[in-house]
Order: structure tokens, then sequence, then C-alpha cells
């Protein structure tokens, strides 16, 4: 089981966003860690709106949230199709769950994963409810480790059920997450003994995206890391290195997702 990343991957202006919000990723009770890679929990207390902006990893989060001029509630996000933008005003606090990619068909097993993609639903008919007792015991204490416990005991008393397909499709989005050699899922398929009919099934079923859009989205996290951290990017190496045909496909995958180009998107993060 891969631990928890540590890293800022997918997160458009890491170190802005760093700047305005307090940002934690603390990991759930050891039982859950089959399903649940890590919460987030985020306070902040802006004097002006702020916007933050993400791009997606193939992962569905339950998301409890107090934000200004509004009663707190909890919302279950599928995976957006493309930028995620959130505006944080006032004070506010967020507690999310990021299940692992693959890993959330236990709680909600009668639906595929596929339904909840591009879906934002407060209290979703297939997933348990939370009272208003537990969205005050995620959401109000100012004790970290009181919030996390909170999580950990709401999730728990959910009972998934362990689920073998679960965690076959774990296991392959993170193959994906960390093989640089894995380019077309027609390939992919062949090195796991899979048809790719097979393979398009599963993920539509347990992960909500298809195997491409996950190749494709991890090649776009690892080219924003390198435009947020490193000052001179040769992007055609980093094109052919991340098994691109050429830099002009890497720049347009980029710009279509992130909203501008991978060098303007660099000066601007150095500026």
């Amino acid at each position: 089981m891969a631990a928890p990343r540590r890293d800022h991957r997918g997160i458009v202006g890491a170190a802005d966003f760093l700047a305005h919000v307090d940002f934690r990723r603390p990991e759930p009770a050891e039982p859950l860690r089959r399903y649940v890679e890590h919460y987030w929990l985020i306070d902040w207390d802006l004097p002006e709106p702020y916007v933050s902006h993400v791009v997606p990893h193939p992962a569905v989060h339950l998301v409890f949230q107090r934000l200004a001029g509004q009663e707190p509630f909890v919302e279950l996000a599928g995976i957006p199709s493309g930028l995620f933008a959130q505006k944080l005003e006032g004070r506010g606090r967020v507690c999310g769950v990021k299940f692992r990619p693959g890993a959330f068909r236990p709680f909600a097993p009668d639906h595929p994963v596929s339904e909840w993609t591009g879906r934002r639903v407060d209290f979703p008919a297939a997933f348990p409810t939370a009272t208003p007792a537990t969205v005050r015991a995620v959401l109000a204490p100012d004790d970290e480790p009181a919030r996390v416990a909170a999580l950990d005991a709401y999730l728990l008393s959910l009972t998934p059920r362990p689920d073998p397909q679960a965690d076959l499709a774990a296991t392959l989005v993170e193959h994906i997450r960390t093989d640089r050699t894995i380019r077309r899922v027609a390939d992919f398929a062949h090195a796991e003994g899979m048809s790719v009919r097979l393979l398009q099934r599963l993920f539509a079923g347990y992960v909500g995206v298809g195997p491409k859009w996950v190749i494709l989205r991890y090649r776009i996290h690892e080219a924003l890391e390198h435009a947020e951290t490193d000052r001179e990017v040769d992007w055609a190496t980093l094109a052919a290195d991340l098994g691109y045909a050429d830099q002009a496909h890497l720049v347009r995958d980029f710009t279509a997702t992130v909203g501008v180009p991978p060098t303007a998107y660099a000066a601007r993060t150095s500026g």
C-alpha cells in the first residue's frame, strides 16, 4: 500500500495557495488506509477573497465544509473533468477525505464510481449521510486530532466491505502514477493480462474515469510540478520523458487543463 503523498502535485500555484491557507494532510486510522489515502484539513481567515485551483487527481472526495455565510454541510465530490476552482473568503474550514483512486466503491457498492464523475452532491442517496452531530464533530474542534478522530469514527461506522476489484483498481492506478513507461492503454492492459475492454470497464466501475484519462492526468501533474519548481525547464525533453510525441502535444494538453501554456505558467509562478 502506497504511503500518503507529501508533494503538492495538482495544486495550481501551490506556493500562493499555502500562503493563503493552513493546509495539512493527516493519515486516517490504520483500518481505513486501504481505502483512504489521507485526510486534508484547510483553515483560512482572509481579508480578501481568494480562488484556489486544482488539477484533480483520479480520486473521489468526501468534504465537510464550513464556509462564510453558509450553514456547515458535507458533500461528495466525484472526479472533475477539468480544472477545479473554489472561492475562499472570510473565515472558513474544510475537512476532506481523499479516497485512494479506485478504493471508494466499497462505501457505495451499488453504484459505479463513474456515476459521481463531474458531480458535487450534497447528501447523495447512495452514500450514507452524516448527521448534524457528525458534521459538528468534524468541523467544530480547533484541535486537529479531534477532527481526525471524528472522521475516523464516521468512516468506520459505515463498515465498508473489502472488495478485491477495488484493491485491483487501486493497484493499477498506483502503477500508472509511479511508472513513467506506461503510455498506451493497450500496452498497459496487455502487460496486466487484461483486455482493453475489461480494463476500461474496471476503471469505469471503480475509478470513475478511464485509464487514458489517468495516464494523461499524471503527466500533467508532473509537468505542473516542473513548471512550479524548475527555473529552466527543457520542455522538449520533458515532453519526451512523459511519453509525448513532441513538445506541441504537451503544450496542448497542459494549456487545455491548466488554462495557460506551460511557459506562461512557469513565468508567472517564478515571478
